[in-house]
């Protein structure tokens, strides 16, 4: 059995100065002897890290312990070893680069779906209004060739920043659908949703959790190859699990 606890896991929120909380964090995740990275900035916090699971899960306690990062929703996963090789905790223009503003996920989330209801429309063919729903894939085209969903939108992204974009060249296609962006954890096609609201996409949602959250509560129905991760596991299966060994 593996005993690398791996956890992903973010949180839009205001953190009007994030600085003294990298302190904070880096000595203690660096205490706990995790490894990983945090990034922080005033929009919220982005952390992946792995460690024995009694050290990660009480840091994670201490973190939540702050009201401004209570409820922080983690995705879990095991490896037999650890994944990443040291420990890095950043301050951040943005939490996840977009280079636009106005999207601010702090101030207000899009609509969400859950990975069962997206499985059951994907099943059906339709959302539950009898409309056809196209999945938008929000990575970079890299991690898009490691595996998404049957028929995804894929604007062949080289970084995220060229997302809005895409949207305004490509946004015609999306008329009278439902559009469901996705990501690898939730983070971007959170930020997605968002603009594509703001550029006059009407029926958009975010797959809550993004794909590791689909995994694990669908099995993966729907999606083709695997899930690219950034660290040394590069890609998980649908059970969560990294599809070659370590070098």
């Amino acid at each position: 059995m593996p005993d690398i606890l791996n956890v992903s896991a973010y949180k839009f929120v205001t953190l009007d100065d994030p600085a003294p909380l990298r302190e904070h964090l880096f000595a203690r995740a660096g205490a706990a002897g995790l490894k990983g990275t945090i990034l922080l900035a005033t929009e919220g916090i982005n952390l992946f890290l792995a460690g024995p699971a009694p050290a990660l899960r009480g840091f994670l306690d201490e973190v939540q312990a702050d009201p401004r990062l209570a409820g922080l929703p983690v995705k879990e996963s095991w490896s037999r070893e650890l994944p990443f090789r040291r420990l890095l905790v950043k301050v951040k223009r943005e939490i996840i680069r977009m280079d636009h503003p106005t999207i601010q996920p702090q101030a207000g989330r899009a609509a969400s779906v859950d990975a069962r209801t997206l499985r059951r429309w994907l099943d059906q063919g339709h959302d539950d209004s009898g409309r056809p729903v196209v999945t938008l894939d929000t990575r970079n085209a890299f991690e898009v060739d490691h595996g998404s969903f049957d028929g995804a939108i894929d604007w062949r992204l080289a970084r995220f920043g060229e997302f809005p974009a895409a949207v305004q060249a490509h946004k015609s296609a999306l008329e009278g659908k439902t559009v469901v962006s996705f990501c690898t954890g939730g983070i971007r096609c959170e930020k997605a949703a968002l603009y594509l609201r703001e550029a006059g996409v009407t029926n958009v949602f975010q797959l809550e959790g993004g794909i590791l959250r689909y995994f694990e509560d669908t099995g993966g129905a729907h999606f083709h190859g695997h899930c690219f991760v950034f660290d040394e596991r590069e890609a998980l299966d649908a059970k969560l699990t990294a599809v070659r060994p370590f070098d």
